[in-house]
């Protein structure tokens, strides 16, 4: 069952055309991991299926609605959506917990004990239940992002989307956000994942889509677009990244 489906999309700044026609298919419970050179379209992509920026032209679709309908609710989309930023855009002056609690009682109308049953929940289950009342830039990086991906599953989303969320961490701390992410693949989450981490991509992605120009220029298993890629800016791109 087909989760997540852009066609055609298309999305430009001025004259700078960041996405074009851009269009992809995520089935349910598949991981799809975007590659490719900065600039090339994929933080704009996951910003535009979180509804955080308004597609030019195509459609987006999440489970058979579209969502680039104006009429749309965007809130109430959104609530069906995790996003994970890299820099964790945790509020500094807020505990942990209420970071968590903050969205689903002011925007998705949870009540507050609710709300704190779910955030708990949430932490436990990224282990850190222990640091619900200390305050941010009490946590090391890794812990952030854990708690940054705590507030994005709170609302069990039918969708997380994660934009390089490893990108700020010290090498030491990658290895804590990835294991997650693994579990949250073998539990059966929906994620389209932006990353420069070859060896996650290898081992958890379902799909590896390329990103050339805002365009989707090479999709497929990883082991032939990282291993066997068919196309010549695929091949130069990863020469790159080993060099």
């Amino acid at each position: 069952m087909t989760l997540l489906s852009l066609r055609g999309v298309r999305k430009s700044y001025g004259a700078n055309v960041v996405l074009h026609d851009f269009s992809l298919d995520v089935a349910q419970g598949e991981c799809v991991v975007l590659i490719g050179a900065s600039g090339s379209g994929k933080s704009t992509l996951l910003r535009c299926v979180n509804l955080l920026e308004v597609v030019d032209d195509g459609v987006v679709e999440l489970a058979g609605r579209d969502i680039t309908d104006p009429r749309v609710n965007a809130d109430q989309v959104r609530s069906g959506i995790g996003f994970v930023f890299q820099s964790y855009n945790l509020f500094p002056h807020l505990t942990v917990l209420d970071n968590i609690t903050l969205a689903p009682i002011r925007v998705h109308g949870v009540a507050p004990p609710e709300a704190r049953r779910r955030a708990l929940a949430m932490l436990t289950r990224v282990g850190l239940a222990e640091k619900a009342t200390a305050k941010p830039d009490e946590l090391s990086g890794g812990q952030q992002q854990r708690a940054a991906i705590a507030r994005a599953m709170v609302n069990n989303p039918q969708l997380l989307l994660l934009d390089e969320v490893t990108s700020a961490l010290d090498p030491e701390l990658v290895g804590e956000v990835l294991d997650l992410l693994r579990d949250l693949k073998r539990e059966g989450m929906t994620m389209l994942v932006c990353t420069h981490e070859m060896s996650f991509a290898r081992e958890v992605a379902d799909r590896v889509c390329f990103l050339h120009q805002g365009r989707p220029l090479e999709i497929g298993p990883p082991a032939q677009v990282l291993d066997n890629p068919q196309e010549p800016r695929t091949r130069e791109f990863l020469s790159r990244l080993r060099s």
